[in-house]
């Protein structure tokens, strides 16, 4: 029990779970857009389903160490650019996020097709599938990021499990205010357009810095906060 008393496992667990609580802010964003197509008394029961599930996949992540190392190997070579297993996961969690949030806004726009989605919703396991395998895609730089900053691997377990376990109590309210918001929701669908474009550009070698992307999320998310503060005291 020496590791209670030593202070760089905590700095090392406040530092995991912080990161692992920033990197699933996009996470939580499209979870609230996957559950949005839900009944509503669906909805709370696949976010939970979906992040539970996702624990159970970042954890097995985390065990295979030895196979994390091995994503980052060059698989083959295409214009002088190598590609590894994790380009091809991020190019294509990319490519999903770019397709899903351009279906979701032509729904949106287009009313008749809303309509049409409305009374064929999608369903449960179709939710929790794309929540589980998002995750991963969305944990993958953060799990292999863990393991460079900690030699624990009960640390890294305890900052996933906490970052989670955030993720589980915030989700709900995040997606309720942003269904109760069209254009709080269309934000959140460019926001994962972004995403999407970032992923990409990841897999294709052109790193683009998270710090960079979170700003103008940010930005963008406190300029839509005064729209809703304007429009809310100028309605009737």
């Amino acid at each position: 029990m020496e590791w209670i008393t030593d202070p760089n496992i905590w700095a090392a667990l406040v530092t995991l779970t912080a990161l692992e609580i920033v990197l699933g802010i996009d996470n939580i964003i499209f979870i609230s857009i996957v559950t949005g197509g839900l009944p509503a008394e669906r909805q709370a029961s696949a976010r939970r389903t979906g992040l539970i599930l996702a624990v159970v996949t970042r954890l097995l992540l985390l065990a295979s160490i030895f196979w994390l190392s091995r994503l980052t190997r060059p698989l083959f070579t295409l214009f002088e650019q190598p590609f590894s297993v994790r380009d091809l996961v991020l190019i294509g969690g990319g490519l999903f996020l770019l397709a899903k949030s351009t279906l979701e806004i032509h729904g949106d726009i287009d009313q008749s097709h809303t309509r049409q989605r409305t009374s064929q919703r999608r369903s449960f396991f179709a939710a929790v599938t794309q929540i589980l395998l998002l995750d991963v895609v969305f944990s993958l730089d953060s799990v292999i990021t863990a393991i460079g900053m900690s030699d624990k691997l009960a640390v890294m377990a305890a900052a996933i499990i906490i970052a989670v376990g955030f993720m589980l109590m915030y989700a709900g309210a995040v997606s309720r205010f942003v269904q109760r918001h069209p254009t709080l929701k269309m934000l959140a669908l460019a926001f994962l357009v972004l995403i999407g474009v970032a992923l990409i550009a990841d897999g294709l070698g052109m790193h683009i810095p998270k710090g960079y992307i979170y700003f103008s999320m940010a930005f963008a998310f406190g300029v839509e906060m005064l729209n809703l503060q304007i429009r809310k005291r100028r309605a009737p």
